[in-house]
C-alpha cells in the first residue's frame, strides 16, 4: 500500500548511490552486507514511520569489536537518527 504519501519504500545510500529496498526488515537483515560493501563503513537509511508524517533517517555503522563467549564479535548499530 504505498499510495499515501507517507508510505513509501524505504532507500539505502552507501557511496552515494541509492538503493530501495521493499521493507525496512530487508534492510536489517542485509544490513552487515551493506556495511561491508561501503568504502567509509557507514550507510544512511531513509524512510517514514507508521502514522508519522515526514522522513525518518538512520546512520548505521559497524559496533566496537567485544570479546564474548571465546569469539570477537561486532554488529551493525545506529549511531545517529532522526526525522529530516
Amino acid at each position: 500500500m504505498a499510495n499515501h504519501i507517507t508510505q513509501w519504500k524505504p532507500c539505502v545510500t552507501i557511496n552515494g548511490q541509492t538503493t530501495r529496498f521493499d521493507t525496512y526488515r530487508a534492510i536489517v537483515r542485509n544490513m552487515k552486507l551493506l556495511l561491508q560493501r561501503s568504502t567509509n563503513n557507514e550507510v544512511f537509511v531513509s524512510r517514514s514511520l507508521r502514522g508519522e508524517w515526514g522522513e525518518y533517517f538512520e546512520y548505521w555503522q559497524m559496533s566496537r569489536a567485544e570479546f564474548i563467549n571465546g569469539k570477537i564479535v561486532s554488529k551493525p548499530v545506529i549511531f545517529k537518527q532522526g526525522w529530516m
